[in-house]
């Protein structure tokens, strides 16, 4: 039987190497790469981030990754983006008062989360929404996350060109955030599924079966 192939986009930022071996633990060949073509016609890309906002969207335009991950979806190639590399799909991020423009592929702005400690790390749950191929089969477990910032509103400006997005969201410390977004071929988690053990194991295997 032939692995499915993943590229795992290297731009810079990112645990790389976990995340290519959580993509072989849970079943795919993974290939590190920063060049587009492979990028482009791989089965699955996989877009990893950590880090400041504005230098991984740096990175990302070094790569040609803006148009990597635009091309992907128009074509209805699946995209996976973890941390940063999820907050990267939003409209913009701001950090310490300096606005970047994101992806623009999911709509938000990422912000410094409202809680009295940040970062926001170790293991929280989530709250999916009904039917999401996400989170089948682990809809209660718990994943493990380290960030200071996210996404807190989630406003749709116009309707969407595809079903609407099914968003996942997590509590903090009195705060709530976007935790995953399932928009057609682009999903998106804040947690790392690379160390949430099985359950993050398990979401990998999810998202693997829509290559």
């Amino acid at each position: 039987m032939t692995l499915p192939r993943v590229a795992v986009l290297d731009y810079g930022s990112g645990n790389l190497r976990s995340a290519v071996r959580a993509v072989e633990r849970a079943g795919a060949e993974a290939i590190l790469t920063s060049d587009a073509t492979t990028a482009v016609e791989a089965d699955g890309l996989l877009v990893p981030g950590v880090g400041a906002f504005e230098a991984c969207m740096r990175g990302l335009v070094g790569v040609d990754g803006v148009r990597i991950v635009e091309r992907r979806l128009i074509a209805n190639r699946p995209v996976l983006g973890i941390c940063v590399g999820m907050q990267i799909l939003f409209g913009e991020g701001i950090e310490h008062g300096v606005r970047t423009e994101g992806c623009g592929e999911l709509p938000g702005i990422v912000e410094r989360l409202q809680a009295p400690i940040v970062p926001h790390m170790g293991w929280n749950t989530v709250e999916s929404g009904t039917g999401s191929r996400m989170f089948a089969g682990i809809e209660d477990e718990r994943f493990y996350f380290v960030h200071s910032y996210g996404v807190r509103d989630w406003v749709l400006s116009q309707p969407p060109a595809m079903p609407e997005p099914a968003v996942t969201w997590t509590e903090y410390a009195g705060d709530r955030f976007v935790s995953a977004a399932e928009h057609g071929p682009l999903w998106a988690t804040q947690f790392h599924p690379e160390k949430s053990g099985d359950a993050g194991s398990q979401l990998l295997k999810n998202w693997l079966a829509t290559l």
